[in-house]
């Protein structure tokens, strides 16, 4: 199940969409992002990176989360007396100092966002790859902390794309949080094993998921659609769905919170 949603500083009109495919394959990606032109903040999956090499108004910019992960794995591995002596730590003390900085920068707007991150957040993403390069021969090879150096190495390019840019979010948390409700809805029906059914699904949870980030009222809100839907089956065109979306002005006052 492929994940689409719209960045966390763009609130007006938030969307999410499920896209279920049965490979990982960059056709799938290919196909949906063709017209997109803007900036995707994925994890390090190169597909992506492919697929910014070929779309001309694609921009790549990467996951700070995704590059924290491998650090914690790597200390949660070692007995408490010695995570805090590790390099693994001291990695994950770094990358806290960014997040703890851009955190501060949430209610501002996006120029004043960049110019903070120029001015102090790209000293602190300076000297993490700075201290990666002269740390990195330390560290055992194809263990977790050495993945976690690597992983960043190779994904600096895109980690550093966010200091450029006051409406890029320094993480894909947001499309994370999507998935999480995916993951843990799909144990309650393991029965459901069609392509069809995976393809309503993914349509169910596009729908579903839009509206909560809109902070709409669910049951109100398809109550709603199932009722207005049902009058317009015989129009010869779908103008009508544009007063159903979720940020519609047309929406009965019951249907938001």
């Amino acid at each position: 199940m492929w994940v689409y949603r719209t960045g966390e500083y763009q609130s007006d009109r938030q969307v999410i969409l499920y896209d279920y495919q049965k490979t990982r394959k960059a056709d799938h990606p290919r196909e949906f992002l063709k017209d997109f032109r803007g900036v995707c903040v994925t994890d390090g999956y190169q597909v992506y990176h492919t697929l910014e090499g070929e779309l001309e108004d694609l921009e790549i910019s990467g996951c700070w989360a995704h590059s924290r992960r491998r650090y914690d794995e790597a200390v949660k591995a070692l007995p408490k007396s010695e995570q805090k002596m590790s390099l693994a730590y001291l990695a994950l003390s770094q990358i806290q100092q960014i997040y703890h900085e851009e955190a501060e920068l949430q209610d501002m707007t996006p120029a004043e966002r960049r110019k903070h991150r120029q001015k102090f957040i790209k000293l602190l993403v300076d000297a993490y790859f700075n201290w990666i390069r002269i740390n990195i021969d330390k560290v055992m090879p194809k263990s977790k902390t050495y993945n976690g150096m690597t992983y960043s190495i190779n994904q600096e390019k895109y980690l550093r794309r966010f200091l450029d840019d006051g409406e890029i979010p320094i993480d894909n948390n947001a499309a994370e949080q999507s998935i999480r409700s995916f993951c843990i809805g799909k144990k309650n029906w393991g029965m459901c094993d069609t392509i069809n059914g995976a393809k309503s699904t993914a349509i169910i949870y596009s729908l579903v998921e839009t509206a909560k980030a809109n902070k709409l009222r669910l049951y109100e809100y398809f109550n709603y659609l199932l009722t207005e839907i049902p009058e317009h089956m015989d129009d010869k065109n779908n103008d009508f769905c544009e007063k159903l979306l979720p940020w519609s002005a047309e929406l009965p006052a019951e249907c938001r919170k």
